[in-house]
């Protein structure tokens, strides 16, 4: 068994100070507890010990009120009368790990020891923009959720006012027979009317002013969620222990999940960005500069040079332009460029323009003389239109043709000659 005394300061060994945020509980813990771990560092188990205990009462809002005001004697002494935590979170800091604690970063050391029923989690989903996954970024979510009352302890009322319901003998249940026909009998279970399914009971007079006896209040908390860089579209950025408080439950997480907005210019496919740029066949053939707005804010110079021709769809790469690496900025992923040509008009098509464009290109390749004879046919193209160009309108055309003979006159040629 320790001699460490009783009436240590939680708060100094995570290191922060008595008004510090969950964030800054978490951050400190998180921080020790990877500089402590026992198979990391094996002379550092009691050490270990004690930041894991201090992190499971401060980080646990019922738990950390009950220290500030009562110290570690006060939560051995609220275990001890009504069970709310288990006996084996004073073992693990007094002596032995105990096994409450997990093992938050997978070496494998700690583990058992029996837990409270634990509440469910909560999802939040978040609309973040590329922006934000690009550079960083900290916002601020107010959440309406339920916490125990701190007028009475999450009692409902003065200590000892809480009796089981008679109507339930304490079970929150009641069980009523319903005979369906002769020898036919059914048996039902409905939640309790007494008690509302909870098994005990507090007298009106007993009864916390603050809850009304209800144990819980509502309450607005805010997060700050920390959006780092490289984050995706789908990740969750989980608060341990942050969700609905309720008597003797351990409360459940709450978790952000980011949704990504669609950008207008960029699309992300992993550490890379992506993006499309058009240019004429000028700038293809002779070379080219533009300008990107990068997601910091930067302007990007892409150019190409002469002679180093672009064709369709050509994808270039620059590197290290895309998105960062989460939890490791400084490596980033690739920009690919998707270049689009645009073609000039129909209208260059003077003699003298097209001779001098020709001189200038690379010459035509030789496909040998063309076919002749009765079997050759010489046909025009024209523009295709999807919509406008259907089999049948061009068989009611033909049929329009036919309708008028060489006299001009229309459906002559539909009339038949008599036989003579």
């Amino acid at each position: 068994m320790s001699s460490r005394p009783a009436n240590v300061d939680l708060y100094s060994i995570l290191g922060v100070s008595k008004s510090a945020s969950n964030g800054e509980i978490k951050k400190a813990y998180h921080k020790l507890a990877k500089e402590n771990h026992p198979d990391k560092n094996p002379k550092a188990g009691e050490k270990f010990k004690e930041i894991s205990f201090a992190y499971e009462v401060l980080s646990n809002p019922e738990k950390r009120e009950i220290y500030n005001r009562h110290g570690i004697q006060g939560l051995k002494e609220k275990s001890g009368r009504d069970g709310a935590f288990p006996g084996d979170i004073f073992e693990g800091f007094f002596g032995g790990f105990g096994g409450l604690f997990g093992d938050p970063f997978g070496f494998g050391g700690v583990r058992g020891g029996s837990r409270r029923q634990r509440g469910e989690d909560t999802l939040h989903p978040l609309k973040v923009t590329l922006e934000d996954l690009y550079n960083g970024k900290t916002t601020k979510l107010n959440l309406n959720k339920q916490v125990l009352c701190s007028k009475c302890d999450g009692l409902g009322g003065k200590p000892g006012a809480t009796q089981a319901c008679r109507g339930c003998n304490g079970r929150g249940m009641k069980i009523t027979m319903r005979q369906l026909a002769p020898g036919m009998v059914q048996q039902m279970q409905t939640v309790c009317p007494d008690c509302h399914g909870e098994g005990e009971v507090i007298h009106e007079k007993d009864k916390c002013k603050a809850c009304q006896g209800r144990k819980v209040i509502k309450e607005n908390k805010i997060l700050e969620v920390h959006i780092d860089k490289g984050m995706k579209d789908g990740q969750k950025i989980m608060f341990r222990g942050e969700g609905d408080q309720s008597p003797g439950v351990e409360p459940g997480d709450i978790i952000v999940v980011l949704q990504q907005k669609e950008h207008e210019f960029f699309v992300r496919q992993g550490i890379n960005l992506i993006c499309q740029h058009t240019i004429g066949i000028t700038e293809a053939l002779c070379g080219f500069s533009f300008t990107i707005k990068h997601l910091d804010g930067r302007d990007l110079v892409i150019s190409n040079p002469a002679g180093d021709v672009i064709s369709p769809g050509n994808m270039r790469r620059v590197l290290s332009e895309g998105m960062p690496l989460h939890k490791n900025p400084f490596e980033r992923g690739d920009l690919i460029v998707k270049f689009n040509i645009e073609f000039p008009s129909n209208k260059f098509n003077t003699e003298s323009r097209l001779k001098m464009l020709e001189s200038f290109l690379p010459a035509r390749e030789d496909d040998g003389p063309l076919p002749t004879g009765e079997h050759v046919e010489e046909v025009d193209m024209n523009d295709f239109d999807a919509n406008h160009d259907q089999p049948g309108s061009r068989r009611e055309a033909y049929h329009e043709d036919e309708d008028d003979d060489e006299s001009g006159q229309p459906g002559m040629s539909n009339v038949q000659c008599a036989h003579q």
